[in-house]
């Protein structure tokens, strides 16, 4: 069994590690405060970046470059991006389907977590044996959830901000316009991510997982990694997107046009 290296000490990073003790499975867990010599040592065991996207910037200089083979980042949204001005295009991938609702939570288990790329099969091994599901994929397949979570992530949240609304609501309610926002995002994001899913099974997936979440509120966040990277992205392939725009700016008003 590996002992993956877990950098962040939030929520993600406290309860894989909390999960981890219970279970007698090794693993390290660094937080900001900590020595970062322990990343020093040969490569090997993979290094699971559980912090928030905002805070890669920082944390990415603090890696020793002959460790870089070892990352695995864990974050929602639109990465790939921002990995390939990196030169981390080929970086291991994750994409954690578990809750935690605050530091002192133990995960949820909501779905099977898909992992891409050199320690895919291993880090998916140790999860499973904390209990979470998790399974390794071809990069096709990550690539198609990958674009379902980040459709879920911006369409969800600004139905919910702009209409008020809980999750259930969105999914019934407002089905129709969650719907043809899900086909109008896809547009976009299929051709950004090499993505082949297409529009009605994106949704039946995004509107399933939305009804279990009772009265849950999503909310627009994380703007340039989600709904943000969506309006430039729009932007620059001359694309119109205009519902996403009227929900944007009901939701947020004038501060939505800002990437």
């Amino acid at each position: 069994m590996i002992e993956p290296i877990l950098v962040g000490a939030g929520r993600i990073g406290l309860a894989l590690a909390r999960r981890a003790e219970t279970k007698g499975t090794p693993t390290q867990l660094l937080g900001r405060h900590d020595r970062w010599d322990v990343l020093d040592q040969p490569a090997g065991q993979p290094i699971a970046l559980c912090v928030r996207n905002d805070d890669l910037a920082v944390v990415l200089p603090r890696i020793p470059q002959h460790r870089h083979c070892d990352l695995l980042f864990l974050q929602n949204g639109m990465l790939r991006d921002w990995l390939a001005k990196q030169g981390l295009a080929q970086a291991s991938r994750g994409l954690l389907f578990f809750a935690v609702a605050d530091r002192t939570c133990d995960p949820a288990p909501g779905g099977v977590s898909p992992l891409w790329g050199h320690h895919a099969q291993e880090f998916a091994n140790w999860l499973n044996a904390l209990d979470l599901p998790a399974a390794a994929v071809t990069a096709q397949e990550f690539a198609d959830i990958e674009l379902e979570k980040l459709l879920w992530n911006c369409c969800l949240g600004v139905v919910c901000q702009a209409q008020h609304c809980t999750a259930t609501e969105a999914a019934t309610v407002y089905a129709s316009q969650l719907a043809d926002l899900v086909a109008e995002l896809a547009q976009v994001g299929r051709p950004a991510l090499r993505a082949q899913a297409d529009n009605e099974a994106l949704t039946q997936r995004i509107i399933s997982y939305s009804l279990q979440l009772g009265d849950y509120r999503a909310a627009v966040k994380e703007w340039p990694w989600r709904n943000g990277w969506f309006v430039a992205e729009a932007k620059r392939r001359n694309m119109a997107c205009p519902l996403h725009d009227r929900l944007l700016h009901q939701a947020m008003g004038e501060s939505a046009g800002a990437v």
